[in-house]
This record gives C-alpha cells, structure tokens and sequence, in this order.
C-alpha cells in the first residue's frame, strides 16, 4: 500500500494504482475518453490532467502515471496531486477545445446523443465558444460489417476499441492508419469484423462514432424503460440490461458482474432483440387434416385431455428446451407425476451427466472467476469461442498474463489465443489419461489445473465413459484439493443445470422419450430430432420453430424478456430474470399454461400464483432460494465416479454448435443473425477456396 494525497485528503492506495484510480479512491472525479479498467493504458486524449506537487511545471496524464512514480515531499511526507487547481481546469479546457475542432455538431441525429461521454464532459470541463473558424475535418464512414455502424468523422482516436479487438477479442481487426489529421480508425480492408465480441465497441466508444446498426434511428435512451435482468443464449447467465419501449424490446446492453461477464456480452445477446418480434406464437393452435389452425384454449385443451385418455401413463412424457425455467420444468414434471410418468428430460442433446452421478459432475466447479486463477488449461471437446464467447474472453485474459498452458483435444479451430493441439478425440484422452502425452506432466505439475469439458465429449453411446475418463484424469493430475475442484463442464443450455438440478432427467434419455411417448410436451424444446416421433405432441413455446411445426398441439407461451424466472447458470450460480415485456396476443407464462391445463386434466397442481410454485419449489430444493449464490459440487463424487474402470471408443469430440448466429429459435427468427450467419458462412467458403 502507498499514501498519497489528493486534493488536501490523505489515504491508502495500493501501489499499483495510477494516479487516476487514486483520485477515483478519493472520491475525486477525473475525467477520461481513452482510458478503461479493462484494457492497457493508451494515455492519448489527455482528458484526465492532474497537477502533481513538485512534479513538473505542467499538467500529468493521470492514466499514464502510477501512484509508485511519484516521490515524496523533502521531508518524507506523502506525494500529493490535486485535480481541482486552476492550473487543470485551464488544461482540462484546452484539451477539450482541440477535441471539438473537428467534431461534427451532429447530436441532434447521433444515437449516442443523451448517454455521450464527449457530451458530458463537454458540459462539465469544456468552455461554452469555440476560437476555431477554420472547416472541420471530415473521414469517409467504413463498412465495418452488419453489427456495428461508423460515422468515423466524430471519432477522437481515444484506440479503445483497437485495444478490445486486440486484446480482449484477440484478433487484430481494428487499427490506426495515418499520422496527425489524416490519422483513422479502420479494418485495413474495410471488411466486416469476424469477433464474436464485436458489438462490445459500442458501448466502449466514448462519442458516436461506433453505433448499433440494427437499433440506428429507432429510440432515444430518454424514451425506454431498462429493465435488468439475465442472458439466456449460453450457459453463463450474462448479467444484461433489457431497453424496451411500450411492448417492443428496443435493445440490449451488458451490466457489469465480475464474477460472469465482466462488462462483456456476446453479439448474439446483444443482437438477438428483432428475434423476439418475428416468427411468435401469439394464440393456441390445432391440427387439423394435417395442418395447424387457429383455436380457443378451451379447445387446445380438450384435444390434449383427449389424447391422454387414451394413453398409458408409462407412455406419456416431456422434453424442455434450452430457454426453459426452473419453475415451468418443475411444474410440468409435477403435473407428469400426477398422470404417472417419470420421463421427462432436459438434455436434448444426450449429454451423460445427470442428477445421479451427482451435482459436481455437470458444472464449472471452478467457477468462470476461477479461470484467472488457474495454472494449466485442458479444453476437452469444446469450442469456447462459439459455445461461451465471454469465457473465451476470460480465458485469453488469463492466457496474457504468464505461464499459461493451454492444451485440446478435439476439433482444430481458432480459440483467439495460442493452445497445443493434442488429438481429435477419446484416444487421445486414452493416452493422456495413461500417462503417454507430455501434457499429463504439464497438468500434474499444475497447482490449480482446469480441465473443461465440452458437450461433445458428454453425448453418444460413449458420453458416460468419457465423463468417467476425465473424473478419472482430473484425480490422477491433482486437480482435486481442499479449496480447488478443476472439473469444469461447459453447459451451452440456459435451463440445464436447473433441470438437473431438481431432477428433470430420466434414464431414457430424450431421444427415447422422444420415440417412445404416445403424448409428448415439449417446453420449447426445438433442437431435438422429432422425426421418429410417433405419439400425440403438444409444444408450449415463444417462436414457430421446429417443434411447433411437429406438434398436434401448440400453446402461446412467453419469451425470456416477457416473464420472471430461475435460471442455474454452468458454475451453478443460482439468477432471476425480471419481466421487461408483454407476451404478445393470448400467450401466456409456460408455468400458467401447465398449471390451467392440470387442472382441465384432473390433477390439478397446489398453486395458484407464482409465489406459491415457487414457495413450493424452495420446500423441495432449498438452494433455488438463495439467488447469486453457488451450491459446491462434491469432488468425492467425481474422485468415485473416476474409480470405476471404462473402455473409451475411437469417437472424436467435434463442437456441437456449428453456427454461432443460429443456435436456438430466437436466433433462427432473428434478420440479424441470419445475415451474420451468411457472412460467416461465406467466410468459411473463401477460406477453403
């Protein structure tokens, strides 16, 4: 720790603060457009001067300059700075002055008015004239690809969406080209960016000059009701901020949660908002000669309590969605044990792990934190880029510090950071496991090994072999201590740990549920094969997708954005998301629908409201209650189900998503996405070319 003081206040710093944070620590505003917590420091607008006492006759950088440089008074008191002296304001002043010279006056259609930093700052530490009559400098706009929109001659070269793209993204897509006035941002070739992240440049742009191209013109930040609440595209569970006005969702910003996101969301939750318009289910729907016609829930209804009459109730069962929540798969797991069934299940992709081989065997035991905290990486089916493009971030942070090996078995593809690549599938992890690959001495020599594990590896005949190989692998390398569970499972699911969670599994499996059932519900499930499906199928979803087009019977149900819901995230963090929305039409929240339908099938559930499903869901799983909070696995769990002897096939563990943009319904429905999934697919096209 240092003392220093600022402003006339003494205090403690640590010493590897810069003048900036200090004075922030102090309570001191300074203001700043180039610099930011999360990446290097570029010390290139001069916004944040200070005056240091006995320091040089001039203003200092404040970002540039750590509390360690400074020395102390000549008789060994405290260095001080101040930044509130004449001297920094006239600076402050100037420097804003040079800034505005070729500024566009341009608020009045810059979608960054209302919630601008150059605006603000401005405000507060410009003058109200300008001394320059000579004309302002104007940049031609870059096509920087469908996401984000430029208007390049508002930019103040602030770089700090150079230094994300580079060392956040980890991909050099942005740079600086020229010097002095000719000086601009651009791709190089002005093609579209390839990041995942890309949408992060938005909000980091302190001006105008990166916007949303999809939400460009369409609202003023003064006119939308934010609403905070949680990301349901991946596992991670993304702190988000949902914008709507009236009944529309506008957009989609990030909100800062260290322990998940940091301040980074993925472009497929940003972008994701003109999905939930299109493509919705808005009243009940029946088959009729082969084609689905509207119908009153009276009648949907009915057609249901036809069709279990009629079926035995060993053949009756569900299938939940990605998107689907705790209390709607616990009520329809309720209303399936009172027609007498047990299958019902939550993996739509097969995967192995289960409630049974207990909790520590499907989450990131680590936690996505935890990640900083390792010494050794092994990535064992997973793509991470595509399946969690934040904790990809997270890992390349971790990759940039120091003596971070990262090693994979599966598929070959670009991470955004430097890994060895070790096999293609479970012979290599035969081998590993066996001792025969040098990385099993990188990972035993490890303190705090992580070993992710991808779904890919968890899925087909041989899933649950491969779960028990890598529980086995995780105890022989050491990653098993009293404060280090490296055992790391890389949900892509929103719903899934919460189904597993409350037991929402069977041993059939999905698939054979699937097969077998003579009345299927499906809870938004749309990634599952529903071509062998043989039985009565009724979907209660948000989107005409591919379950709605399969089903007998489909039932309006709300989005993510249109209703309050537990969500388990991949570490087991339990989250609640806030209704930002109004479903449209006649649909209503999944957990109505199944609670009125109990009730015309003669079993009717004991809740009324959502307070009472949830007062009785908290009786049954108590850690449901506890939001933000993690339930640990047990590692003795995973250390037993490694004990058990397995014969590993010749599979190989190829990532399960293919196309980042189009993973689920919302997405599928989403302009948005579809474009970046062609540009996308084009890319690859050119490259094999």
């Amino acid at each position: 720790m240092a003392k220093i003081k600022i402003n006339g206040k003494e205090i403690e710093v640590p010493d590897h603060y810069t003048l900036l944070q200090a004075a922030e620590a102090a309570g001191a505003e300074v203001p700043r457009f180039c610099f930011h917590e999360r990446l290097s420091v570029a010390g290139n607008c001069r916004m944040c001067l200070v005056e240091v006492k006995g320091g040089p006759p001039k203003p200092t950088a404040s970002c540039a300059m750590g509390v360690r440089d400074l020395r102390p008074g000549p008789n060994g008191e405290p260095p001080e700075m101040f930044t509130n002296t004449p001297m920094v304001k006239k600076a402050r002043e100037g420097v804003m002055e040079f800034l505005l010279i070729n500024h566009p006056l341009d608020c009045p259609i810059c979608d960054q008015g209302g919630e601008c930093d150059l605006q603000d700052q401005a405000m507060a530490y410009g003058h109200d004239f300008s001394r320059y009559t000579e004309d302002k400098r104007a940049v031609e706009n870059k096509y920087i690809g469908p996401l984000v929109k430029t208007v390049m001659t508002r930019c103040i070269h602030c770089t700090r969406c150079v230094r994300f793209t580079t060392e956040v993204a980890g991909i050099s897509e942005l740079g600086l080209i020229g010097r002095g006035e000719d000086a601009e941002i651009t791709t190089y070739l002005q093609q579209a960016m390839t990041s995942e992240l890309q949408g992060n440049v938005i909000d980091l742009c302190p001006v105008g000059a990166l916007t949303s191209r999809p939400y460009a013109f369409h609202a003023r930040p003064w006119e939308l009701t934010k609403t905070e609440t949680i990301d349901v595209m991946d596992g991670m569970g993304c702190a988000i901020r949902v914008d709507t006005r009236g009944r529309e969702v506008m957009r989609i910003m990030p909100r800062v949660n260290d322990d998940i996101n940091e301040e980074w969301i993925s472009d497929k939750t940003r972008f994701i908002w003109d999905g939930l318009r299109t493509q919705r289910l808005d009243r009940p729907y029946v088959r009729k000669n082969g084609k689905l016609v509207e119908a009153g829930w009276s009648e949907a209804f009915a057609a249901i309590k036809s069709a279990v009459e009629l079926a035995s109730s060993d053949k009756i069962g569900a299938v939940a969605g990605d998107f689907a929540t705790v209390e709607e798969m616990y009520a329809l797991k309720m209303l399936l044990q009172s027609l007498g069934s047990t299958a019902v299940d939550c993996r739509q992709d097969g995967s192995a792990p289960s409630n049974e081989t207990g909790r520590a065997s499907y989450i990131f035991n680590p936690t996505i934190a935890g990640i900083e905290a390792a010494d050794a990486l092994l990535i064992i089916g997973s793509n991470p880029r595509f399946e969690a493009a934040v904790m990809n971030a997270r890992i390349r942070k971790r990759e940039r510090q120091n003596n971070f090996p990262i090693g994979l078995i599966g598929e070959q593809v670009d991470l955004r950071y430097p890994y060895t690549y070790l096999g293609a599938g479970a012979d290599t992890l035969a081998q590993l496991i066996d001792g025969k690959n040098e990385f099993f001495e990188v990972l035993k020599k490890a303190e705090k090994p992580l070993i992710l594990v991808g779904q890919s590896a968890l899925t087909g005949e041989n899933g649950e072999a491969t779960l028990k190989a890598i529980a086995k692998l995780c105890d022989e390398v050491g990653a098993f201590s009293e404060n280090w569970n490296g055992f790391a499972v890389l949900q892509t699911a929103a719903s899934r740990v919460g189904g597993l969670d409350i037991g929402f599994s069977s041993p059939l499996g999905a698939e054979n549920i699937v097969k077998s059932s003579d009345v299927l519900f499906l809870l938004g499930a749309d990634e599952i094969n529903l071509d062998q499906k043989k039985g009565f199928t009724v979907y209660i979803g948000s989107h005409g997708d591919n379950g709605a087009q399969n089903a007998d019977v489909v039932l309006p149900a709300s989005a993510y954005t249109e209703k309050s819901g537990i969500y388990v995230n991949t570490e087991g963090r339990v989250q609640m998301t806030a209704r930002a929305a109004f479903a449209p039409g006649e649909a209503k929240e999944d957990w109505a629908i199944i609670r009125a339908l109990s009730e015309v099938l003669g079993h009717k559930l004991p809740f009324d409201s959502l307070a009472e499903l949830r007062k009785n869901l908290f009786g049954n799983f108590p850690h449901m209650a506890n939001v933000n909070a993690i339930k640990t696995g047990d590692s003795k769990e995973l250390i037993k189900l490694g004990s058990h002897p397995v014969k590993l096939g010749k599979q190989t563990f190829s990532s399960l998503i293919k196309d980042f943009y189009l993973t689920n319904p919302i997405a599928r429905a989403s302009a948005v996405m579809a474009e970046c999934s062609a540009l996308a697919k084009a890319r690859l096209t050119e490259a094999a070319e």
